[in-house]
């Protein structure tokens, strides 16, 4: 299906449909399956996630894994059609990973068997297996002493300015 014009435009329409279609362990699996996606058993996909566009069988998911709402998977990074020869691209998430939503996952990235991502991770380098991946919690870091909008006009600089450490 990829090597034709219509062959794309049909996988491409099918990524589409499965962001917004039911079935999170039947149809929309199921779609991204007819996309070429490599994809094992009992995969849970939440809605309106992304899974590359150009190249969808270079992802493959394991069995018994969850990919939360809003996921994001690049399996490809290049401009243009085609892919410079020294690009590795392709993701890898293993047996019983779970990526939390809202998360991202870069080109080139293996997600280890039962790692957990957590939500609103951009995931740049592999995640090495049963280990719960993710950044540090947020956590105050100035003082607010004018306020970014006052009277309902943005007061961009003065609000830099009033900025106090901690």
């Amino acid at each position: 299906m990829r090597g034709t014009l219509s062959g794309r435009i049909v996988q491409r329409v099918l990524g589409k449909l499965a962001m917004i279609a039911p079935g999170g362990y039947s149809l929309r699996p199921w779609l991204h399956k007819a996309r070429g996606v490599q994809m094992g058993e009992n995969v849970w996909i939440s809605q309106m996630v992304y899974l590359d566009d150009q190249h969808p069988e270079q992802i493959r998911i394991g069995d018994n894994v969850t990919i939360g709402l809003r996921c994001t998977i690049f399996a490809h990074f290049y401009l243009g059609d085609r892919a410079p020869e020294d690009v590795k691209g392709g993701v890898v998430i293993e047996n019983d990973a779970f990526i939390g939503p809202n998360c991202t996952i870069l080109h080139g990235v293996t997600i280890g068997a039962g790692a957990v991502v957590v939500a609103g991770s951009v995931v740049t380098r592999n995640v090495p297996a049963g280990v719960l991946y993710g950044p540090p919690a947020a956590e105050p870091l100035a003082r607010i002493t004018n306020p970014l909008t006052e009277n309902g006009q943005v007061q961009y600089q003065k609000f830099l300015y009033g900025l106090k450490k901690l």
